[in-house]
């Protein structure tokens, strides 16, 4: 199959192209600069999509960077309008994915530091007892759940001729990149523990499985609709990881992140996605026969950190 892959230049976008050309497809990156086998944003923007059979859009932006100040011109930045060139650009193409073509998936406001979606982070309203799964309400109660729901609707192709999938992602964890990398110095050091409480929820997945899950989706006809991109062992805590994590180091995990210094870095409207969280389960995702390769957190993080 001939995929074009937007945004993959990026953790979880490596490694999709990866797998997917192990599995004998095409791949087509869209890329800030030109070469073989990419096309540019702006040739993008001007012609359109180039034929296809499938087209995966990650581009996004890292909401939870600490150096960027969280005012009204990033805020604008984060809008469907702003970011979202793969999806707009499939209006101008008279042989491009709406013409009888494949499948088209988004992962709404993926991070390209590979921290994961916002989808599902946002989506959801935290809670400490609901469960979540793909057809639970959600995507209206704050600024990032609203913005989740606009992604969402900018994804959605007009008529029914091309399959379309969303995969709302939890935290990806893999090596050389996503929220490990952040995590593993002061984990290393003795220094780590859960973030403000440790009571909320923590819905997480392996990259191998995110991607698989990507190019499943590519792959199996049956497969359109919201999936919920996080591992099946769905009860974890923040606080549950961070014990799970120091054991894979061979170190203690018990210093606390007070909430305090989360909203003062993030300000308190972003801090919520680390301080809150919400049990999902991949309900959907199980039943069109995704087979995950790690389902368990420990096997998880010991092969990240092998």
């Amino acid at each position: 199959m001939r995929v074009l892959v937007g945004g993959g230049t990026g953790f979880i976008g490596t490694a999709l192209i990866h797998l997917l050309k192990a599995r004998g497809h095409e791949v087509t990156l869209v890329s800030r600069k030109p070469g073989p086998g990419r096309i540019t944003w702006d040739e993008l923007a001007t012609s359109g999509l180039p034929s296809c059979d499938a087209a995966v859009n990650l581009a996004g932006e890292n909401i939870l960077n600490p150096l960027r100040r969280w005012n009204e011109a990033f805020q604008k930045e984060l809008s469907p309008a702003a970011k979202n060139k793969l999806l707009q650009g499939r209006n101008k193409s008279a042989n491009g994915i709406t013409q009888g073509k494949n499948i088209c998936i988004s992962i709404p406001w993926e991070d390209p530091k590979g921290q994961g979606g916002l989808g599902q982070r946002a989506y959801y309203q935290p809670s400490l007892t609901a469960e979540y799964d793909e057809d639970s309400p959600g995507g209206d109660f704050d600024f990032f759940s609203n913005l989740v729901t606009k992604w969402e609707a900018a994804a959605r192709l007009p008529g029914d001729s091309t399959r379309q999938v969303v995969v709302r992602s939890g935290v990806v964890l893999g090596r050389g990149g996503g929220a490990i990398g952040h995590m593993l110095l002061p984990f290393r050091l003795g220094l780590g523990g859960p973030i403000g409480s440790g009571q909320q929820f923590f819905p997480w997945i392996h990259i191998g499985d995110l991607v698989g899950i990507l190019a499943h989706a590519i792959e199996a006809s049956h497969v359109q609709g919201v999936l919920n991109g996080v591992a099946p062992a769905y009860s974890t805590t923040n606080a549950e990881f961070a014990q799970a994590l120091g054991t894979a180091l061979g170190r203690p995990a018990f210093i606390p992140l007070p909430s305090t210094i989360v909203q003062a870095v993030f300000g308190r409207e972003r801090a919520i996605m680390l301080l809150e969280g919400q049990k999902v389960i991949p309900r959907r995702t199980l039943a069109t026969g995704y087979q995950y390769s790690f389902p368990e957190l420990g096997p998880a993080l010991k092969e990240v950190i092998a």
